[in-house]
């Protein structure tokens, strides 16, 4: 049985992965990590520890779902102590994903801003529809929760990065993250990204590509984080038996 280490158990995807766990029969849980006292239960057994050290040393592989600067912290103790780590961390900058890229030289790492398996899939899919449809308009939305504080969401992103690199472009020259006054007619290489913010929405991204006549959508939403949480631990299932190297979750469902 594979044990896991959570890195950032008191979030609320942390908890899901937590609380999964406990009722698998492919995992164990065997340490969390926490800057402060838990506030929900935890099996006796399992080490709760504020050291990343420990941490590491305790696990077999482990699951990430803090923020950048935890993250960040993560891969500098990792380098000491290689692991197979896990990452569904947001927001992450260019210098992180820069020290994820150096850390996978000395150990496995599968970076995903969505660990959804859904998304693994649309991502799949726009790739073939913006290769096919090249004259087709581009505009991604995305609505999340009102408490996200990145934006466009790395999801978001990630598909205008999949949609550019079909056709060719340069997403960081065609992106487009907002628009307003009398700014002209769009410019037909133009990959629109769109943030919208309210309530509790779990989260919703929508690609869409718009022809004359017609217009295709693809529309993924998720309910529930718990679909992250399940999606992790697949993850970490398939990646504790790769090579050093960097991984998305596509690699972990083979498409």
């Amino acid at each position: 049985m594979l044990g896991i280490g959570v890195f950032g158990a008191g979030g609320r995807v942390g908890q899901l992965v937590v609380e999964l766990a406990k009722k698998s029969d492919a995992v164990k849980l065997e340490s969390v990590y926490v800057r402060r006292d838990l506030d929900f239960s935890i099996d006796p057994g399992v080490l709760i520890t504020s050291d990343l050290k420990i941490l590491l040393e305790s696990s077999d592989v482990v699951i990430d779902f803090t923020t950048a600067e935890g993250t960040q912290a993560l891969l500098e103790t990792a380098l000491k102590d290689p692991k197979p780590i896990v990452i569904g961390t947001t927001g992450l900058e260019a210098h992180h994903e820069n020290l994820i890229k150096e850390a996978t030289k000395k150990m496995p790492i599968l970076y995903a801003s969505n660990m959804s398996l859904g998304i693994a899939v649309l991502n799949k899919a726009i790739s073939l529809v913006a290769n096919v449809l090249p004259d087709f308009d581009i505009e991604i939305v995305e609505t999340h929760h009102r408490h996200k504080k990145d934006s466009p969401s790395g999801t978001a992103l990630r598909l205008a990065q999949t949609c550019a690199k079909s056709r060719g472009l340069d997403l960081d020259k065609v992106r487009k993250s907002g628009r307003n006054g009398n700014i002209g007619a769009r410019d037909s290489k133009e990959i629109g990204v769109m943030s919208l913010r309210g309530g509790d929405v779990t989260g919703i991204h929508n690609v869409g590509f718009y022809g004359n006549g017609e217009y295709l959508e693809l529309i993924h939403t998720a309910t529930s984080r718990a679909t992250f949480a399940q999606g992790a631990i697949k993850a970490a299932l398939w990646l504790h038996k790769q090579p050093n190297g960097l991984y998305g979750i596509e690699d972990a469902l083979g498409l």
